[in-house]
């Protein structure tokens, strides 16, 4: 086993991971109250490929998806191409990274032959980082695997290849450099930038989405504070001071608020239960 992935396991306790599914989470209920959320959040990656081989994958791959305690869903994966790809994808692209995907990523999307999901286990809050690396570690070596394309369903987004693959190389470097001292802040942005989107433009709010993904509540910036650039790097801000300093450190120096009031129900994967910090004007 490579040191990165041995690191990633100690540092997530994944030897132990739990293999349950989402039939175990707790009723619909809306994210109205004040209370804190029992749901654990968890990774959906979808991958296209170019013929139906992508859903046998290599004894190697199987053995890294299942040493991270992943596990490939064989009801929604398909030996076939899905006609809602192509606007699925065209949704999720990264559009605050420069050049995020290629037009060959797009050529890839619309000529793809077969669907593979692979799905990780509920994660507890402290051990989402760890999760979300062996996740891109994942997504990096499904590519030599034959897949073409990738994406994370659980905040809707999507990079191109070589945007992927970059992401997995910032993440191993922060793995290297936080070498038996568990996970470093390097690693828990990259694995931030991989998997969650933003901005995304609502009535009042530019928002986030998948910061849950890293353990930590999404951020909202009120729209009449500036534009949406503006807004993302607020949002990266934030982000980057709760992953350094706690969340509850954070928002008691800067005078924020935690709200547990969000839109997606509880049993959607973009639910966040660690809640929405809002910035207002």
């Amino acid at each position: 086993m490579d040191p990165i992935r041995r690191h990633l396991l100690k540092a997530a306790g994944l030897f132990v991971a739990s293999r349950a599914f989402a039939d175990d989470q707790p009723p619909i209920q809306r994210g109205t109250n004040m209370q804190p959320s029992s749901v654990k959040p968890r990774h959906v990656l979808c991958f296209l490929g170019k013929n139906e081989s992508l859903l046998h994958p290599p004894k190697a791959m199987a053995k890294t998806i299942a040493d991270f305690g992943f596990e490939i869903d064989r009801t929604y994966s398909q030996a076939k191409p899905d006609p809602h790809m192509e606007r699925s994808f065209g949704v999720c692209w990264d559009r605050v990274f420069p050049k995020a995907w290629s037009a060959a990523d797009e050529a890839a999307v619309v000529n793809h032959k077969a669907v593979l999901y692979v799905l990780s286990p509920p994660m507890d809050q402290q051990k989402a980082t760890a999760y979300s690396a062996a996740a891109l570690q994942i997504v990096d070596e499904m590519f030599d695997a034959g897949a073409i394309a990738a994406k994370g369903e659980s905040a809707g987004v999507a990079h191109g290849v070589a945007r992927w693959r970059s992401l997995a190389d910032q993440a191993r470097t922060g793995a290297k450099t936080g070498q038996g001292i568990g996970i470093t802040l390097a690693l828990a942005k990259a694995c931030r930038l991989a998997f969650a989107k933003r901005p995304l433009g609502g009535d009042h709010y530019y928002e986030t989405v998948g910061y849950h993904l890293v353990g930590l509540p999404e951020v909202y910036v009120a729209k009449s504070r500036g534009n949406e650039w503006s807004a993302v790097m607020l949002m990266e801000e934030i982000a980057n001071a709760m992953a350094e300093h706690g969340i509850e450190a954070t928002l008691r120096d800067r005078k924020l608020t935690l709200s547990r009031e969000q839109d997606y129900a509880e049993d959607d994967f973009k639910f966040n239960p660690y809640g929405i910090v809002r910035i207002e004007a």
